[in-house]
This record gives C-alpha cells, structure tokens and sequence, in this order.
C-alpha cells in the first residue's frame, strides 16, 4: 500500500528538483542533463503514457512525451514546443505544497491541492495541481501531472 508518506517525500523530491533546475539556469549543459535525470527519475515515460498537462501552456497543452516536458521545464533553441520559456529556469527558490487530500491505493496515489511557487523577489506563486503516482520498480513516479492558476473571473487582458 502506497502512504501518505511516501507521497509527500516524493513532491518534495519534485519541488527540490524544480528549484534545482533553476540554479543550474546559468550552466546550460549540466542544467539540461540534471532537467533530463529528474524526467527519468520522477516520471514514469519509460512505462507508458504520461498524462501532462502544465500550467503555462496555451498552444500545445498536453505534453504526453519526455522531450516536449523537458521543453516546458527548461526550452531553449532545441526546445519541441514553440510556446516554451523554461518552467523551471525562472528561476525558483522555494516549491511548497499544500494538499487537500491524497487518495492511497496498492500501486498508486493521487494527490490534489495547491502548491506555491516562490521566486527570487520573495513572491510566491499559487498553483492548482493534480498529480498521480504509480510504483515503478519500488518507486513512486508521476503518470499523471495536471496544473492550472487558480479561477479568476476577472476578464484577461
């Protein structure tokens, strides 16, 4: 049976990976290579599908391939969509999430909340996420990914 536990290690995983992208910003090689590791190590590409769907995406919204979630995470001139200026490269310092509650199965979890995104003035950015984790080999890995900014009834600009 999956725990609470390891669900909350492995979105702390996520979020210290996030903020590590971001300091790699400046060392492009290693900054790809590190992005590439943490798709492999917390997502389950290698298994079959992955249901991404990214907060700042407009044009290509689903992201069902490992090269085109490295795109929105870090771009770059080899970047697969257009639309992509490096998620992760912001950069961030901080990721915290704030569940509202996690469903635990044999193999698997799903988990919604809100996490905050906090950048190098201090502010913190609130996100509306979806993840679902299933085991891979003793380990839990994201086949699931939905984010979105929070309702705003406000018309866009």
């Amino acid at each position: 049976m999956v725990t609470k536990e390891q669900v909350v290690s492995a979105q702390n995983e996520w979020g210290a990976g996030v903020v590590k992208i971001g300091s790699l910003k400046e060392n492009r090689p290693e900054c790809e290579a590190f992005a590439s590791e943490f798709l492999n190590k917390l997502y389950s590409f290698e298994v079959g599908p992955v249901l991404f769907k990214p907060t700042k995406c407009a044009v290509e919204q689903f992201r069902p391939t490992k090269v085109e979630a490295l795109s929105y995470f870090i771009a770059g001139d080899e970047r697969a969509c257009q639309e992509d200026k490096g998620f992760a490269i912001n950069p961030w310092t901080k990721v915290r999430f704030e569940n509202s509650d996690i469903i635990l199965e044999e193999n698997r979890a799903i988990a919604m909340g809100n996490y905050f995104f906090t950048d190098l003035d201090g502010n913190e950015a609130k996100v509306e996420y979806t993840f679902g984790y299933k085991v891979v080999d003793g380990a839990l890995k994201i086949d699931l990914h939905h984010s979105s900014f929070p309702y705003n009834p406000e018309p866009v600009a």
